[in-house]
């Protein structure tokens, strides 16, 4: 037995190396037991999802794999590989990194969360409302990680100012549940009046600290939470959002229906919801709804919060007034979004309307803004400043610099949507996303609103263990092709299955926010398990919601559009083969 677990042991330490080469062995009858190129393809994809969910690569370096085995395993030259790894999407989510790499530079992000702080009060419900909101509205921009990241230290100082260091609470929670025991597991019924009471006293103790240890764990819980439900609003939120731009334009190149405009209109009120949601389910399950506990305790409370609202106010007092690089940041953040917003909403007429069809996209919009903050300066400039031999010659700073701009940007995740975006066109010229599409005809009878709840469903669990954005490249052409197959507007499924990527809510491995939160080492798992379920529900539920009422009228989704295919050419083009560059029938 002890040879066996030590050879367990040894197994687990060298699984990565054994996963990296038995899966290309194990997946070789593929290679022969398919038609050739889509067996090819499908290798290739099955090879890059088993080591994206295992991770027995870095995941940049797995998405990396098309560059290599597409050429070499003949699915597509390398000429037509290589450009997907800096399409304009890519750009796009570059300048938004940019811009957030900014804001973070200035600590305009801190100030904007404290100034929420400020303004919904320090009681336990409101507090988590207000750190949801403030981490929700920051993800947006910035990337998950980062604003759980900054967050998570204001809401620690504030929630010691309102209970006190940690420690001490939860040895006040075991020393009352101590005497709890006691009085419960007591022999007999002998106990005198003034000893019921002095249990008593500590009962009440350990109800006040266990109140306030559920509070603590609400606190830290709610700010991962609430950074994944933000980063859905926009599509520089979170990397799913860009893929899916990227495949509609890879398998549907006349689709021009999502944009930055088209999707903040439809995702902020699905996002509003869900947080309203979320935060109400939080709030209760961690007390911050619950007065019912030690009413007597109420003045010691009010006390906490007294302390916690002078904790907020300094910290804020602390930033000082508005400086000038901290205004200008501001004006070119809201100049960004603005811009993106109104190019094209297809609501109304955007100012696109002014160039050529077709020529300025969202990534060109980024991508003039955050160039402007490598040369506009930091110091509010002064003309007498030329004129006076005494005033200082230091050197010009100017709101970025490129040094800052490279350390912050996570590259890793930019090859990571190349990698997809690659993916995706090996998949689309090899057949195989069509091959798929053909033997998915059977799901096609599920109806439609059925079948998008139960993808939503099913994604959101996946994710749960692997990547969102590897989870949303493996299953994106797959469901592309299942709607074609159903004809069913493709993005009545492709939509929902992509927001619901990032609703990664259960385990502490699922996101990056999710571990910052568990490494805290104040939650639990089960803690998360027991909220993140509800979460995933509430999660489906509100995204079958916002495509059935306002994303119908919005997509025109009862409809299947002119931009895809019709079904009887997807499968005429899915009995076809390349031969010389030329397609030809198979009979």
């Amino acid at each position: 037995e002890m040879e066996i677990s030590v050879l367990f042991r040894k197994l687990w330490c060298v699984r990565k190396q054994l996963i990296v080469f038995l899966t290309p062995l194990v997946l070789l009858p593929l290679l022969f037991g398919l038609p050739e190129k889509e067996g090819k393809c499908l290798y290739v994809v099955l090879l890059m999802a088993v080591f994206w969910c295992t991770e027995a690569l870095p995941l940049a370096v797995t998405a990396m794999l098309p560059v290599c085995l597409f050429p070499t395993m003949g699915i597509l030259p390398s000429k037509k590989v290589c450009p997907q790894y800096f399409l304009d999407t890519n750009f796009l989510f570059l300048s938004g990194l940019i811009m957030a790499s900014a804001i973070e530079e200035w600590g305009l992000h801190r100030r904007i969360a404290l100034k929420v702080l400020k303004i919904v009060g320090v009681k336990p419900a409101w507090l988590i409302l207000g750190m949801m909101l403030t981490a929700s509205f920051l993800s947006m921009w910035l990337s998950n990680t980062a604003t759980t990241a900054m967050m998570l230290p204001i809401a620690n100082a504030i929630l010691e100012s309102l209970f006190g260091d940690l420690e001490t609470l939860k040895r006040n929670c075991r020393s009352g549940e101590d005497a709890e025991n006691e009085v419960i597991n007591g022999t007999g019924m002998t106990f005198h009046r003034y000893e019921l009471q002095a249990h008593g006293a500590h009962t009440v103790t350990s109800l006040e600290a266990q109140y306030q240890m559920q509070i603590w764990k609400g606190f830290l819980i709610c700010i991962p939470y609430a950074a994944s439900i933000g980063g859905t609003a926009t599509l520089t939120g979170t990397a799913p959002n860009l893929i899916l731009i990227g495949q509609l334009k890879s398998y549907f190149p006349e689709c021009d229906v999502i944009n930055f405009g088209s999707w903040f209109a439809f995702a902020l009120p699905l996002m509003l919801i869900f947080l309203f949601l979320g935060w109400l389910w939080i709030a209760f399950l961690y007390g911050g709804l619950n007065t019912r506990l030690c009413i007597k305790k109420q003045d010691r409370r009010a006390e906490a919060e007294v302390k916690a609202q002078a904790v907020i106010e300094d910290d804020y007092r602390k930033l000082g007034p508005v400086n000038f690089a901290e205004a200008s940041i501001a004006f070119f953040f809201v100049l960004f979004a603005v811009l993106l917003f109104t190019r094209d909403p297809k609501f109304v007429t955007g100012w696109s309307v002014f160039f050529p069809k077709g020529y300025v996209s969202d990534a060109v919009t980024g991508v003039i803004i955050v160039s402007i903050l490598f040369f506009f300066p930091s110091q509010k400039p002064s003309f007498s400043w030329w004129f006076n031999p005494q005033a200082s010659n230091s050197a010009y700073v100017p709101l970025l610099s490129w040094k800052k701009a490279q350390d912050s940007v996570p590259w890793n995740i930019i090859l990571l949507l190349g990698g997809g975006f690659a993916m995706a066109k090996g998949c689309e010229e090899s057949g195989l996303a069509s091959w798929i599409g053909g033997h998915l005809q059977p799901l096609a009878e599920v109806p439609a609103p059925a079948a998008a709840m139960l993808l939503t469903a099913f994604v959101a669990c996946f994710t749960e263990f692997a990547s969102n954005t590897a989870t949303i490249i493996i299953f994106l052409p797959v469901i592309a092709e299942l709607a074609i197959a159903a004809s069913v507007n493709p993005l009545y499924l492709m939509i929902p299955t992509t927001v619901g990527s990032s609703f990664a809510f259960m385990l502490p491995v699922s996101t990056p926010p999710n571990s910052i939160a568990f490494a805290s080492g104040h939650l639990l798992v089960k803690d998360m398990v027991k909220t993140g379920v509800v979460m995933n529900i509430l999660g489906v539920l509100c995204v079958s919601l916002a495509m059935n009422t306002w994303g119908v009228a919005m997509f025109d989704l009862n409809s299947y559009p002119e931009w895809a295919p019709p079904v009887n050419v997807s499968k005429i083009f899915s009995s076809l083969r390349v031969a010389n560059g030329k397609y030809v029938v198979s009979l």
